[in-house]
């Protein structure tokens, strides 16, 4: 398979989604995936939203993935391929691992400093000397150089060995799959790049705008849009790029017919193409709305929250992603840098993360031979992940 884009409609892939079904789903048992579900119509949005069920997911994980897009092809390989990811990023016996201190994994290779992970803000950095932690190798594409990098940054949920310790709650940040390990790991770049930006504006509240609705000329956005407001859920779209120029673009969804706190539901999404990347918001926005509406997944606390917080506080308490600016910019101000090739569009996101001071784009092939679907786990030292993990803010926020 090449890495030249084939597929272009509302997505960039090598492949058509319809194609990547055919290709995976008698994977799908390997993979402890027992049923793929539509959930499509518990919304009265209309945006296909899909579910694949994993009964045998390891304890601390969800067993319940959502799959998003503009058509039900789209919702459907989004699913298995989330399902595929979280089988591939549990640790299996065969996984191999260095165990070692500081001291002692410096005298066997280069690494990655645990600091330059954001690493909890109650955590005591004085214990890092005395500590033994499990190590992976992991492959940097700017140097294509290898280095030693915490376990725990790798695998979820991360379940250490008896005589080695964590250094923070495992995530699914940076965890990506593709039709080929190329297309993985550039989503896995612009997921770890799209909670950077989040966090960065949680922390600040600055690189914010409110895009015009009547500024998109995009047919396929328009009529995605037009689903919500068709139907009373007044959608606002805000762009959140920071310094990396990726475009980072938030979608909030207020629900004026229910007035439901719960359905207070916020998406993002990041691509080079930026009406990709409102796509990728607001189809996230409808996987959010289908998620609390079915009620089945083990995350639903927030929703719980929001309903007892009630309606009219939960929009002031999230008063930057529910109110209307006074000043709104138009999408064509935001740059499209796509092009038709993985290794190109991997080349822009590379050079962009180079100009602004990032020195390692780390990825691990989490690739399980009896799945033969390409996953991994991307790693950038220093990106924020405040959003995602409040209890680890760094310090990159500051220089922006």
């Amino acid at each position: 398979m090449t890495d030249e884009l084939t597929y272009f409609k509302g997505t960039h892939r090598v492949i058509a989604p319809e194609k990547t079904i055919e290709n995976n789903e008698d994977k799908l048992k390997t993979a402890g995936i027992t049923r793929i579900a539509d959930i499509t119509d518990l919304d009265r949005i209309g945006l296909p939203i899909y579910t694949a069920i994993r009964p045998t997911a390891e304890e601390g994980a969800v067993s319940i993935y959502g799959g998003k897009g503009i058509t039900k092809d789209h919702a459907r390989a989004s699913a298995m391929m989330e399902g595929f990811e979280r089988y591939s990023a549990e640790r299996q016996e065969s996984d191999e691992v260095t165990i070692a201190g500081l001291d002692e994994i410096s005298d066997l290779g280069e690494y990655i400093n645990p600091e330059s992970l954001n690493l909890p803000k109650d955590f005591k950095k004085q214990n890092l000397d005395s500590m033994k932690l499990e190590w992976s190798l992991v492959k940097d594409i700017i140097s294509d150089k290898e280095y030693y990098i915490p376990t725990n940054a790798i695998y979820h949920p991360y379940i250490h060995g008896n005589d080695c310790e964590s250094l923070f709650k495992s995530n699914t940040n940076g965890l990506a799959s593709g039709n080929i390990l190329e297309e993985a790991i550039l989503h896995g770049i612009f997921e770890v790049i799209e909670r950077d930006a989040w966090s960065i504006f949680e922390l600040t509240h600055k690189n914010y705008a409110q895009i015009d609705l009547d500024s998109i000329e995009s047919d396929i956005v328009n009529d995605t849009i037009d689903r919500f407001e068709s139907n009373g859920i007044k959608i606002k779209l805000m762009d959140f790029t920071a310094d990396i120029n990726v475009p980072t673009i938030a979608a909030s969804a207020d629900d004026t017919v229910t007035r439901d706190a719960g359905l207070l539901t916020l998406g993002m999404g990041t691509h080079l193409d930026p009406e990709v990347a409102i796509l990728r918001a607001l189809t996230e926005v409808a996987q959010s709305r289908a998620t609390q509406i079915n009620g089945a997944r083990e995350d639903t606390v927030r929703a719980d929250f929001a309903r007892e917080a009630g309606y009219e506080r939960m929009k002031r308490i999230n008063k930057y992603y529910f109110r209307e600016e006074d000043e709104k910019i138009s999408l064509s101000s935001i740059e499209n840098k796509s092009t038709t090739s993985i290794t190109a569009d991997l080349e822009i996101v590379k050079d962009e993360l180079i100009a602004n001071d990032i020195d390692k784009i780390l990825y691990y092939d989490l690739t399980r031979p009896e799945l033969d679907v390409s996953v991994v786990r991307v790693i950038i030292p220093e990106m924020e992940l405040f959003a995602l993990d409040p209890s680890r803010a760094g310090y990159r926020f500051l220089k922006v």
